[in-house]
């Protein structure tokens, strides 16, 4: 895993997280993004009253787009990710072996998102944080304890279902 992130690719999902994108966008963190090796940033911001575009600042290239069909892409591009806490853009960034920062939108009802992040942090599969704790999360986090997410193992399921077949027949 490389000790910096020169490509770092960011989504909210289908959801709307302005405060993710005006975080991301703002100095302080961008400074932070900077300090950990980051020189490109690809956006997925999904719904938000931000524009898509391209541009630089503090001396990193942004670049800022709604949706596409798939993310799978900018994932495998990216040295690091940081994600909104959807299920599917955690498990596929997990998936693709990535280093995992992954930010809790408070603003959620009753919001399971954090009860899978907080024990996906458990299990050492990544870190998550607030908006409000992302500036310093970046500069004390270390992505290289991460542990890989194991891959599935779908004999699991044939093995149980012969099981609870044998059971039954018995």
């Amino acid at each position: 895993m490389p000790s910096e992130y020169p490509k770092c690719f960011i989504t909210v999902g289908t959801t709307r997280f302005d405060q993710l994108t005006e975080y991301i966008t703002s100095t302080p963190i961008l400074r932070a993004l900077k300090q950990i090796g980051c020189k490109q940033i690809t956006f997925q911001i999904g719904n938000s009253n931000y524009e898509p575009g391209e541009y630089d600042k503090e001396g990193i290239k942004l670049k800022l787009y709604r949706f596409k069909d798939s993310i799978k892409e900018d994932i495998e591009q990216a040295d690091l990710v940081i994600s909104h806490a959807g299920a599917g853009s955690c498990l596929e960034a997990l998936d693709a072996n990535k280093p995992l920062l992954v930010v809790i939108n408070e603003e959620l009802m009753d919001n399971h998102q954090v009860e899978l992040a907080e024990q996906l942090q458990i299990d050492g599969h990544l870190y998550y944080c607030t908006c409000d704790t992302l500036e310093n999360t970046l500069s004390v986090v270390d992505f290289s304890m991460l542990f890989p997410f194991p891959k599935p193992d779908p004999t699991l399921f044939v093995k149980y279902l012969e099981e609870t077949l044998r059971a039954k027949s018995s």
